[in-house]
């Protein structure tokens, strides 16, 4: 055994259909058990059969538009079952397809087409509302339209190999600009049988939370639907909790990021559901212990940390957590998946050393949409390493022992937030194109255990040129709500290392800002209402962080984020003893509103909060 080397790392090879497609794995599916139920949306379910009908039939729709393998096809859609059956019809017509999420801004979603520049998007009259206006070049094919009812429902033919193009899922980049990660169906169905191995392919009861613009929700939507799972989608009714959810269908399997399962522990009934589940996987982010800790305290199945980047397909690595540690690790690479950990002259490190994670195998994607260069800088060939294509993570790591892996942290400044892959390079471009900004600087902040916040260190033009608020609102018409700072500090000057770089580890070290709380809290009489006030009032408190927020603060300007509104919905409901719609705290947005709304008063005209693009845009998003 070498010293730096240890061979059974890497011994994963393990058969799999090499010459199948995803949609061939579901017609499989499809005609082994055809009266299962497939999808269920809200109170609608399809039969697999169905299913397989309608999906034939928007495939043979879209080939009439000129979809055939390699053609890019957008879907811009809310999650019904719409959903599903347009990702199965794009991949049954040979095309591949390219999520949206109708939640992101206007231009985010122009950036997108524009780089893709995809002939055909799927869409409904609703969602189509929220695009861009200048559409003129993309085929817009309502999904609803009933002239696809009419088009054949008998399975169709198409020359798409194993070979080409499944999907290309954008993600944030470095330079300011998103960027499309090509995916082949080789690479998820290798994938597939990865997921086999590690959680078992005995069907079950899936909830399916994730947005299908991060590509997790591959194993969500596809994986199940191949192994013949009944797949719940969440968000479409929404006064249900995922909580509720789970007990309602009696879900067996849950995939989450650690700050989600950390929200639901916080809530009596959703933490009493966990219990019911089989398998639960978590990733997308660092796993704290405190949260497996929290976990095991109601959930007793298996509980699986998962990593990998969008770029090697999913999941390239997995581990099942057994017991709660100082550090939990992110485990042994799956079926066909090599890693190596190298250092700077790209030599295997010795054992116990950290490294740069690099990872090959059958999981690697085939690159960045139109990125010649940034591919060949990220998707490299190091024969002395190995003989195959190895993607560059960025990320460090060092081997256990034991043969399991540890994540030590990124080589660049990459963030993970709450399932985000985030580049602080996007964000700081943008800021530094709104008016009055000299130079921005954006880094995540532990806020407190298990909840990491984006905060925006700006040096202005001049003093008192600018206001967080007006970059706040700045950022929000141009990137996704992940990627918007809970908090920004004014600088008189970028504190800088020795050579002349921004010192970034200065910044950390800094105090850690405060929301610009009201301090005044007008006194509140003894009733009803103001009652529920006081329980809003604390709930914000305990959630935010602060020691007090006013009765007029807005609860996003304070640094909410999707996670806090969780929070927050669960404290409400236990507090209360009642459902509360998640709707109403994106719609009242202060104490008072909300306070007045849930004590049964109509809030005043003035006390509502869809005033600005922002809400609307996340109001959207959870109906």
């Amino acid at each position: 055994m070498s010293p730096v080397q240890l061979p059974e790392w890497n011994q994963t090879q393990v058969d799999y259909p090499r010459g199948s497609t995803i949609a061939a794995l579901f017609g499989e599916r499809a005609a082994l058990t055809p009266d299962a139920i497939a999808v269920v949306a809200g109170d609608r379910q399809l039969s697999y059969r169905e299913v397989d009908a309608r999906s034939n039939q928007l495939a043979r729709h879209l080939q009439t538009l000129g979809v055939k393998p390699e053609t890019l096809v957008g879907i811009f859609l809310g999650r019904s079952e719409h959903l599903v059956i347009s990702i199965l019809a794009i991949l049954k017509a040979g095309g591949a397809y390219v999520p949206l999420d109708p939640g992101h801004p206007e231009a985010r979603i122009a950036t997108v087409l524009d780089d893709s520049e995809m002939p055909v998007l799927l869409a409904t009259r609703e969602t189509r509302a929220r695009l861009p206006h200048d559409l003129s070049r993309i085929a817009m094919l309502d999904v609803e339209d009933p002239v696809i009812a009419r088009e054949s429902a008998d399975a169709i033919s198409s020359t798409v190999t194993a070979s080409h193009l499944a999907y290309v899922i954008y993600t944030s980049g470095s330079t300011g600009k998103p960027k499309g990660v090509m995916v082949e169906h080789r690479n998820v169905v290798n994938f597939f049988t990865g997921m086999d191995r590690v959680i078992g392919s005995k069907s079950g009861i899936w909830l399916a939370v994730t947005s299908i613009a991060f590509d997790i929700s591959v194993l969500e939507l596809l994986w199940t639907l191949t192994r013949g799972f009944k797949l719940v989608l969440h968000g479409d009714r929404g006064n249900e909790s995922i909580g509720s959810q789970i007990i309602r269908h009696q879900v067996t399997h849950l995939q989450m990021t650690p700050s989600l399962a950390r929200i639901l522990t916080l809530d009596q009934a959703a933490s009493s559901s966990l219990s019911t589940l089989s398998k639960l996987l978590l990733g997308g982010e660092a796993l704290p212990p405190a949260v497996v800790a929290r976990l095991r305290a109601v959930f007793t199945g298996e509980l699986h940390n998962m990593y990998g980047p969008t770029e090697t397909t999913i999941w390239s690595t997995t581990h099942l957590v057994t017991e709660v540690a100082n550090s939990i690790p992110i485990g042994r690479p799956i079926a066909n998946t090599q890693v190596y950990l190298l250092d700077q002259e790209m030599r295997p490190v010795p054992l116990g050393e950290t490294g740069e994670l690099f990872i090959g195998g059958d999981g690697v994607a085939r690159g960045y949409w139109r990125r010649p260069e940034l591919t060949a800088a990220r998707f490299l060939r190091l024969p002395s390493v190995s003989p195959h294509r190895l993607y560059r993570t960025g990320d460090l790591a060092r081997m256990l022992p034991d043969g399991s892996m540890e994540f030590a942290g990124r080589t660049d400044d990459q963030i993970k937030l709450r399932g985000h892959r985030i580049e602080p390079g996007e964000i700081e471009a943008t800021l530094e194109q709104c008016p009055g900004v000299k130079q921005a600087v954006v880094i995540a902040r532990e806020h407190r255990e298990g909840d990491q916040r984006l905060v925006a260190y700006v040096v202005s033009e001049s003093a008192g040129t600018v206001e967080g608020s007006e970059l706040k609102n700045a950022l929000s018409a141009k990137l996704p709500d992940a990627m918007i700072p809970s908090a920004f500090v004014f600088l008189s000057a970028m504190p800088l290392t020795e050579n002349g770089k921004v010192n970034r580890r200065a910044l950390v070290e800094l105090p850690p800002p405060m929301p610009a709380v009201t301090t005044a809290v007008e006194p509140l009489q003894r009733d009803d209402e103001n009652e529920v006030k006081r329980i809003v009032a604390q709930a914000w408190q305990e959630a935010l962080g602060v020691a007090q927020v006013g009765l007029d603060d807005n609860f996003f300007d304070l640094g909410a984020h999707s996670l806090t509104v969780a929070e927050v919905h669960a404290k409400l409901q236990h507090a209360l003893s009642r459902e509360i719609s998640v709707v109403d705290l994106f719609q009242y947005s202060t104490v008072r509103s909300l306070g007045r709304h849930l004590a049964g008063a109509e809030p005043r005209a003035s006390e509502t909060a869809l005033t600005d693009r922002a809400q609307r845009r996340k109001l959207a998003r959870q109906r």
